[in-house]
């Protein structure tokens, strides 16, 4: 038993060493994605900011949330990161920033 756990774990760690990169990644993703689909609910297609609060809330929360209506800039943190989503035009809809 000991000797399946030690393999086990020898696994998990040589899974975890080849997906470094896709693990350190991941938490941007929860708050890239909570700005982006928020914006474009809201500032795209005109949805009213309750609805679209409910379309974008996930599993995992996020610490932050800030809707600037005036420049239609969307600032959300979650897991230690922050992204910022900006409404530009119609014809473009919104972009992440860096």
């Amino acid at each position: 038993m000991k000797r399946f756990l030690l393999v086990l774990l020898v696994l998990l760690l040589g899974w975890i060493g080849y997906e470094r990169e896709n693990l350190w990644a991941f938490p941007d993703i929860i708050s890239a994605y909570t700005a982006k689909e928020y914006c474009s609910c809201r500032y795209v297609m005109n949805n009213d900011a309750e609805y679209c609060r409910g379309y974008v809330k996930q599993w995992l929360p996020t610490s932050g949330f800030a809707d600037e209506s005036a420049s239609k800039t969307i600032t959300v943190s979650g897991m230690g990161r922050t992204n910022k989503a900006q409404w530009l035009s119609e014809r473009q809809g919104c972009r992440l920033n860096p």
